[in-house]
């Protein structure tokens, strides 16, 4: 962490919240020079996040701290995430039971300085990798070759830091958001929540929560209730209408409003009590030039389906392997523009699916809350249950439109003969040409072999028994989601997404063409 040259990086990343920190982890891994500029001289002690789903899950996995190894610090859900009226009767329930399409477990509930600090000691291993805490950027000019950002620390001294691109991850309130512009669309949803954060002193079953995860759509006081990690949990109580902030953020109205479901100084600890205004809202602009955004500086929502910390973690992810295309000459600079197309589109999925959620339970008429409790009991009677959770598609970008394009990619088990397990372990991190057939090797041309090679993306192919390049697919999952798919091969990218899925031998041909023209690879090259 000290061998960089902390005034020259390939990139600057602005905030050393959990994207910040996954982005330089990710760059740091594959040698790029990063500068991580935070204006906290610490890290930030207390919870913010504590959900995330599968697909975050195998995030972590890929940068070596796999759910089920953190035991201390996350916890696997596995039950309904329920929406109740005020007699706690159902009103909607989510199956959040068993394991995702990435391989984890659909649902964890964290603790999230404590993961934090898990993705801090891997940065602090990585030479390239410099984070200087105290500082802040407070202004940047721009030439042909970078940006070069002036910084301020709280004692007054001044330095600079020249990067040939800069990421705000600087949250809600970003610098580089309104260097790049400030417009966004917000769609208007404004509601003040009181967040509590808790250590139980107690053990689980002296309390009420089963499910351990659920909404109570009670009129008089909306309220959550969720895990927080292990031994902690989270309350957040809406602020009702006539009610001042002050007077919801004071420590004795926390106690007031815990003292109903049994909870009190002798047996849980108040971490913290915070009041927040969930917000829905987008970036109309994610790049200016060498100046990106990703997390809270280009999007925000509602916490109600858990998803504003993983969206973030995308923006990272697919943003982080593009970087690395263009800082190693693998593609033209304007490839960075699919960033911001494919990740608002799939965000706006998650924004409206929370405010959707948000209002079922910030409702503060009875009269309106009745209406609602009638028909969504009816609907539930009915077998009309929430139906399973949907995975969206990427906007348009870097990835062919077909079947397969812009969708999350499988992670099951496989066997190499060497070792079984979810395949991203067996097969290794990156971009992977998975075939259905062995057979289909024989298809590739020798550009489509360098092509590959020159990316580092691996081809793999399904078969009865294990080999060079082959592996068994142990439960079937991979067979038939290439039926579904209405598949031969599905060319994956390192974000987990899928380019493309080919049809057939010919198609596959096709698909790696259009690889080759979106990286600006002329398919007539001889390579």
């Amino acid at each position: 962490m000290t061998g960089t040259d902390e005034a020259t990086a390939d990139v600057a990343v602005i905030g050393y919240g959990p994207v910040g920190r996954l982005l330089a982890l990710l760059l740091g891994r594959h040698g790029r020079r990063v500068v991580v500029i935070e204006r906290r001289p610490h890290a930030y002690p207390l919870p913010r996040a504590v959900h995330f789903d599968d697909e975050v899950g195998r995030i972590f996995q890929s940068v070596g701290i796999p759910p089920d190894s953190v035991t201390d610090s996350v916890i696997p859900y596995d039950d309904f995430y329920e929406w109740r009226d005020a007699g706690r009767r159902p009103l909607l329930r989510m199956d959040w039971r068993g394991l995702g399409p990435s391989g984890w477990h659909v649902s964890h509930f964290f603790h999230q300085p404590a993961l934090e600090t898990l993705l801090d000691t891997q940065v602090e291993h990585l030479e390239p990798v410099t984070v200087l805490r105290g500082w802040e950027a407070v202004s940047r000019s721009e030439d042909a070759d970078g940006v070069t950002l002036e910084l301020a620390s709280a004692s007054g001294e001044h330095r600079e830091v020249t990067a040939r691109y800069v990421v705000g991850a600087d949250g809600a309130n970003s610098l580089v958001r309104s260097w790049i512009g400030p417009a966004v669309t917000d769609l208007g949803y404004f509601h003040d929540w009181l967040v509590v954060d808790l250590l139980m002193r107690a053990p689980a079953e002296d309390f009420d929560f089963s499910p351990a995860a659920w909404q109570l759509c009670d009129p008089k006081r909306p309220t959550t209730l969720v895990p927080g990690g292990p031994g902690r949990r989270r309350f957040e109580f809406m602020r009702l209408p006539g009610e001042t902030a002050d007077e919801l953020a004071d420590e004795k109205t926390a106690w007031r409003l815990l003292a109903p479901w049994n909870i009190t100084p002798d047996n849980a600890g108040l971490e913290r009590h915070s009041l927040y205004t969930f917000q829905a809202r987008w970036c109309d602009t994610w790049r200016k030039g060498r100046l990106l955004l990703a997390g809270d500086a280009a999007h925000l929502m509602p916490p109600f389906a858990g998803q504003g910390m993983c969206s973030g973690l995308r923006d990272a992810v697919n943003l982080a392997w593009k970087l690395e295309l263009v800082l190693d000459g693998h593609a033209a600079d304007s490839v960075l523009d699919t960033y911001g197309s494919e990740r608002a589109e799939h965000v706006r999925h998650f924004i409206q699916s929370s405010m959707d959620l948000g209002g079922v339970i910030c409702l503060t008429d009875p009269f309106a809350a009745e209406q609602r409790d009638e028909t969504m009991r009816a609907e539930l009677a009915a077998g009309l249950e929430q139906p399973p959770r949907p995975l969206p598609r990427l906007g348009a970008g870097l990835r062919r439109d077909d079947a397969g394009g812009g969708l999350l990619s499988l992670q099951a088990e496989v066997d190499d003969g060497n070792r079984r397990g979810l395949s991203d372990d067996v097969i290794g991190a990156g971009g992977v040409l998975l075939l259905a057939d062995p057979r289909l090797r024989e298809e590739l041309r020798p550009r489509d072999n360098a092509l590959l090679a020159d990316l580092h993306w691996q081809v793999v192919a399904l078969d009865t028994e294990p080999g060079a390049g082959r592996v068994v697919d142990v439960t079937g999952a991979y067979t038939a989601w290439l039926t579904r798919l209405g598949a031969v091969a599905v060319l994956i990218r390192p974000d987990f997404y899928v380019y493309g899925a080919a049809v057939d031998a010919r198609d596959l041909t096709a698909l790696l063409d259009h690889l080759g023209a979106a990286l600006h690879v002329p398919a007539s090259t001889p390579r």
